[in-house]
This record gives structure tokens, sequence and C-alpha cells, in this order.
């Protein structure tokens, strides 16, 4: 596309899913105290001026939706529980539509209490559910032999293994934090021979979520993320429009060196150069 096709069609744009994590705050590493980057509290109050929903979606699961949300308030977004997304928004639509009932959860209160209030069977890690139905990993910094043994147990038993994300690491204030279910669900993984399936991002249910969230089809979206892998990944191959930011994972040259087709339809210095382009 050229210059003018992208910002005519950045300008019909009718909804935006954000990244959170490098694209419009930066936390510490336990992902804790946000600060807003520069831009994005006036981007977000700018599409809200103009009636364009949007949805901020991080691939962590630390929080619920209302936490994160009430911890992203302390640093002046305006954002509600319904326009914040985790990994387990995502779990719960996905295991609805596969009629999981019984759920091993390996993780902190993020993880199992969206599952819990959804109303599945919630049992938590490292107590055993060798009946479950799923098991889904998520942060877990606690995690021990037990855990390991709790959901290796379950699918040997038969239940399917899911994780929120294979991410390796993502941005922080104080550079890149561990992704720490990836690595977990790799350790089940390495002893059932079973791989994780990712209800986060880059998934195309996460996509569908999002999009249903908003009321709006993918062609008509704008996923906005500084990770190559992630956000921008999941937007080209749903048909999204791609905005790849600087302030987090990637930067200007990473973002370039990807295959012709694999690269974000804009590349921007951060959400203040987006905000320009909105305008």
């Amino acid at each position: 596309m050229t210059d003018l096709h992208l910002q005519a069609r950045l300008q019909k744009i009718r909804g935006f899913v954000f990244d959170i994590d490098g694209t419009l705050a930066l936390a510490d590493k336990q992902l804790n105290g946000y600060q807003a980057l520069p831009g994005a509290l006036q981007t977000l109050a700018l599409l809200g001026e103009r009636g364009i929903p949007l949805v901020a979606f991080t691939n962590g699961s630390t929080k619920t939706p209302l936490q994160l949300s009430q911890a992203l308030a302390k640093t002046g977004f305006d954002l509600t529980p319904e326009q914040t997304l985790t990994p387990l928004s995502v779990a719960v639509a996905e295991f609805k539509r596969k009629r999981h009932q019984r759920v091993l959860a390996l993780g902190v209160e993020g993880v199992w209490r969206p599952l819990v209030e959804a109303g599945f069977d919630v049992v938590r890690s490292p107590a055993r559910a060798d009946d479950a139905d799923a098991v889904l990993v998520g942060w877990h910094p606690e995690f021990g032999l037990a855990d390991l043994e709790a959901a290796c147990r379950a699918v040997w038993a038969g239940a399917t293994l899911y994780t929120v994300s294979k991410a390796a690491t993502l941005a922080s204030r104080d550079g890149p934090a561990l992704g720490i279910s990836g690595a977990l669900s790799a350790a089940v993984t390495s002893v059932t021979g079973k791989r994780a399936l990712v209800v986060g991002k880059p998934s195309m249910t996460a996509l569908k979520v999002a999009c249903e969230r908003l009321g709006t089809p993918a062609d008509d979206v704008a996923v906005v993320g500084d990770d190559p892998t992630l956000e921008n990944a999941m937007a080209l191959r749903g048909g999204a429009f791609s905005v790849g930011v600087h302030t987090g994972l990637a930067g200007a040259k990473e973002f370039a060196a990807l295959p012709e087709g694999q690269r974000p339809h804009l590349s921007l210095p951060g959400i203040h150069a987006l905000l320009e382009l909105l305008r």
C-alpha cells in the first residue's frame, strides 16, 4: 500500500485493539506500577470523543480485567473492565465453545478467578484434577514440582493443555520481563508430549473475541502493539490493520527486518505518532 492508501484505511478504522505493556504503558517486572507512554492517554481520549470503540488487550494474566482496569486507572486511563481483555477473556469463550466444565488452573488470581466467575468447576494446582477437561497455564511465579505433576497427570488422563501465552518476554520499564506461562507450559509439553494451545495473542480466537467486544469485523479493526510475533502476526493473519510501535520489545529495525508480507502496515515510533495521524 502507498502512504496515501494507508492513511485512508487508517481513517476508516472502526475499532482499535491496543496492546498494553510496551504500547500504552510500561510497568515494572512484576507488572505493577504502570506508567503511561507518551500520547497514550490522549489517543484513547480522542477515540472516545469520536465514539470509536477500543479495547486494551494484554497477554498477561496477573490480574483480572477488573483489577487491570483499576491498575491502569491509577495512571490516568479511563477503561472499563469490558474494555480490558486478558487471555482469560478468551479462555472463557473458548472453554464454553468446547463445552469444557472442569478446569485445572495453574496460576495466580488473574488466572483462576475469571473461570470461577464464568461458572467453570475450577481446581487450583497443586491440587490434583485428573478428571479435568482442560489444563490452563498462566502467570505462576510459585510454580513447583507438585504443579507440574498435577498438570501432567490431568493431560495424561485426556485433558486439553492450554497456555495464556508462549511469548518468551514482555516489555517492562526494567527491560524484558520473563514470560512465565510459555516456559511452564513447555515443561508440561516436555513431559507429556502434548502441545499447549495458546488462548492469548496471537491466536485467531483472541482476535475474534476482541472483535466481538468491539462489535466490528476484523478488516475494520486496527491492532496496535510492540511485538512482531504477537499483535502484528495476529492482525496480519486475521485481516486486520497492523500498527507496530517502537516503545517495547521491537524497534524500527526489527519491524523493517521482517520478511515482506509479515511487516506491519504502519511502523511508528510510538502511540504519540499514531495520535498525530489520527488528528
